[in-house]
């Protein structure tokens, strides 16, 4: 049964300052729900038409219109589930770390977080003008990746001028990544998807590196900064 009390608290769970408030996310979708059971984060409740066969008190059973009530996507799946919020763990600052400056939106950083995990990029270092990580849209962009990688929101100008890391960042004008000779060990800075890297962070940045464009015309102005990121990733793993 589907209390006025689960509703409230589920469709709260859309914003962030009830996100921080009630220090629960929701999560969507059979797969990433199962993905999420199998991690150490703690289960609130799940709401599903169809039993997961889990600890009875922690799974309501709801008909398709209850689901309909509280699900946030536009074609609800079979279930819905509560999860709590883990504390941050501190950064571990040797390998290669990720750090987005300003990352908007949800798919995006979803879709970053995927690489991480894709990729063997343990921490995510994030600005604090980032978008949640326990938005719905970006939970559900990760398809479960969220559980494999540490995502830390940070001063990210202080961040930077405290780390003893090389630290490298994506810009059109920087040396092709291609010819550019990429340490194991070091921070690679992302930009925000309109602006790019801010001042502030740009005057920390010890490498520009640049993917070319190899288009006749070169009237492509940029890349998404997923692409962007799977793309530099990937050479940063090549060395």
């Amino acid at each position: 049964m589907l209390s006025k009390s689960h509703i409230k608290l589920i469709t709260s769970l859309k914003q962030k300052k009830y996100r921080l408030k009630h220090g629960f996310f929701v999560v969507e979708g059979v797969k990433t729900i199962k993905e999420l059971l199998q991690s150490k984060l703690i289960l609130h409740a799940l709401y599903t038409t169809e039993s997961f066969n889990i600890d009875a008190k922690d799974e309501i059973l709801v008909t398709e219109a209850e689901l309909n009530r509280i699900s946030f996507l536009t074609t609800p799946n079979i279930a819905l589930a509560i999860f709590k919020i883990p504390e941050e763990k501190s950064i571990v600052q040797n390998g290669l770390v990720l750090a987005l400056d300003t990352v908007r939106d949800p798919g995006n950083l979803g879709t970053i977080i995927r690489l991480c995990d894709w990729f063997g990029i343990k921490d995510l270092v994030c600005s604090k003008e980032t978008v949640d990580c326990f938005n719905p849209k970006v939970i559900q962009a990760t398809m479960g990746s969220i559980t494999r990688v540490n995502i830390s929101y940070v001063d990210l100008e202080l961040f930077l001028n405290e780390t003893s890391l090389p630290i490298y960042g994506a810009f059109m004008e920087g040396e092709t990544v291609y010819n550019t000779s990429l340490p194991d060990d070091g921070v690679l800075v992302m930009g925000n998807e309109a602006n790019g890297v801010s001042e502030d962070i740009e005057a920390l940045i010890k490498r520009k590196v640049s993917i070319p464009r190899f288009g006749d015309l070169q009237a492509t102005e940029s890349l998404n900064v997923a692409t962007a990121t799977a793309i530099l990733l990937s050479e940063f793993r090549r060395g």
